[in-house]
């Protein structure tokens, strides 16, 4: 069953508007294997039944992120030769590139069809359904186009994994052009037979670069979700929240986090308030989600046990290797010729099979004393203080770490909550100095990944001036 705010589809309706939109792109486009197509809407029924229906009569496509730039959204479309997008913005749609438009009467879905003259570009690797393009940590999002026999693989390892739970209910609160949302709200809600509400961001508080609190609990307290899906920063705002006073629901029976590195301490809390969360592992690049806690199997601290689909090794230097499953390639790239995936994470099983992440390959930095350090790991604790609302951390080669710090908290109120996250970090990965950044870091400014990782890189260069600062000021500033 999907439903949203205006409409409900269950059954024989919803295989009856499945079949509807399928004929109605078949008709207006005919040869699937002609064509890419886009889609950018917002959250809702009418974004699932086109993708399901386009899945369906065997169309490539492209989830179109509305937190992406313009710029970004339109590298996406020359990058996978995008010549067909279905929206509910058509005025947007067409501003991004010159020669879409509309094409024949409204689709079942109520979503607009826009066509410009197919030109040759830059092809998908063969049998791509579909293109999920990440943000990255460089300056243009990557495409990662996947089967349709991948997606099925992880859709029918998450529902074997998740029957136990009895879920009936998921809301999603990510955008469904993000990939976890995609396969482990949507495809994964309708594979055990659960009921999946998709509601526009404005109402469950995720428009905009910072959730809005009051939203998101209106929209849990009005439909009454058994599952969700969060970031971090989502978790740590339910988490908040149930800490002034909101009564987590009954109804709320599994809360998966991933997407970036969780603080234990912040699992912890969400424990301690009767928040049921549980912390998983996955890349675009597999499928989204490799490994999962589960609430008969579940160690903190942990990514939980891997799926039973997924077969990793490790390289000598601890980082994760994914032999199975692995993506076709990057949209404009080479295909991949059937190697392991080099993750770029460091990590390690234990003597019980659960997984471990111990930070990005490329972001351990070595400070000046030989200490390698993770700062997703420093940035994980300093987020889950309410005063801060974002963090990017640095160390490379230097005495001390600092930090640029998001947050519009009064400065005495910022140095509490640092000496705060310090003091759940050995001294070698507590922050010295931090300076507050001079705009909230953001996905739409590119300081953020669509996960809402610090993209460091562009961090630094942009603030490298500040960052400096921290080490010849004269006073720490922590």
């Amino acid at each position: 069953m999907l439903a949203d705010h205006q409409h409900t589809f269950s059954g024989p309706t919803l295989a009856h508007q499945l079949d509807a939109e399928s004929n109605a792109l078949s008709t207006s486009l005919r040869n699937p294997a002609r064509h890419v197509v886009g889609l950018l809407a917002d959250n809702g029924c009418p974004w699932a039944i086109a993708d399901l229906a386009l899945m369906q009569a065997g169309y490539a496509t492209v989830p179109l992120p509305l937190f992406f730039s313009r710029s970004q959204l339109q590298h996406v479309i020359n990058q996978a030769a995008i010549d067909v997008i279905l929206t509910d913005r058509a005025s947007l749609a067409q501003s991004l590139q010159e020669g879409f438009k509309p094409s024949g009467a409204p689709l079942p879905s109520g979503l607009t069809l826009l066509r410009r003259p197919y030109e040759a570009a830059n092809a998908l690797p063969k049998d791509t359904q579909k293109v999920t393009f990440t943000s990255g940590t460089t300056g243009q999002p990557k495409g990662v186009c996947l089967s349709r026999e991948h997606v099925r693989t992880v859709t029918d390892s998450l529902a074997a994994t998740m029957s136990e739970l009895g879920l009936h209910r998921h809301l999603c609160m990510l955008p469904l052009p993000t990939l976890l949302e995609n396969i482990a709200g949507l495809y994964t809600a309708l594979a055990v037979g659960a009921e999946c509400i998709l509601l526009p961001a404005a109402i469950v508080g995720t428009h905009g670069p910072q959730p809005n609190p009051k939203a998101a609990l209106k929209a849990i307290g009005d439909y009454h979700p058994s599952s969700l899906i969060l970031v971090p920063q989502l978790l740590l705002m339910l988490v908040t929240a149930a800490e002034l006073g909101w009564r987590v629901p009954d109804c709320l029976r599994f809360v998966a986090v991933g997407g970036a590195r969780v603080s234990v301490e912040l699992l912890r809390r969400a424990e301690r308030i009767g928040l049921p969360v549980y912390e998983g592992y996955g890349l675009s690049e597999c499928g989204s989600v490799l490994s999962l806690n589960r609430p008969s199997d579940n160690r903190v601290g942990s990514c939980g046990r891997l799926l039973p689909h997924v077969d990793l090794t490790f390289a000598r230097d601890g980082e994760i290797m994914v032999q199975n499953p692995v993506m076709l390639g990057y949209a404009g790239a080479e295909p991949r010729q059937g190697q392991p995936f080099a993750t770029g994470d460091l990590g390690r099983v234990d003597d019980d099979g659960f997984l471990y992440i111990d930070g990005r390959k490329k972001d351990i930095f070595i400070n000046a004393f030989g200490r390698n350090i993770s700062p997703s790991w420093i940035e994980a604790e300093l987020a889950q203080e309410p005063e801060i609302v974002g963090a990017a951390a640095f160390g490379e080669a230097r005495p001390f770490n600092v930090a640029l710090i998001s947050s519009d908290a009064p400065t005495l109120a910022i140095n509490a909550a640092v000496q705060r996250a310090n003091a759940r970090l050995p001294d070698y990965a507590r922050v010295n100095r931090w300076a507050r950044s001079p705009n909230i870091l953001s996905i739409a400014d590119g300081m953020l990944s669509a996960t809402g990782e610090p993209r460091r890189a562009a961090i630094a260069s942009r603030y490298h001036d500040l960052l400096e600062t921290l080490y010849t000021a004269t006073v720490d500033r922590a």
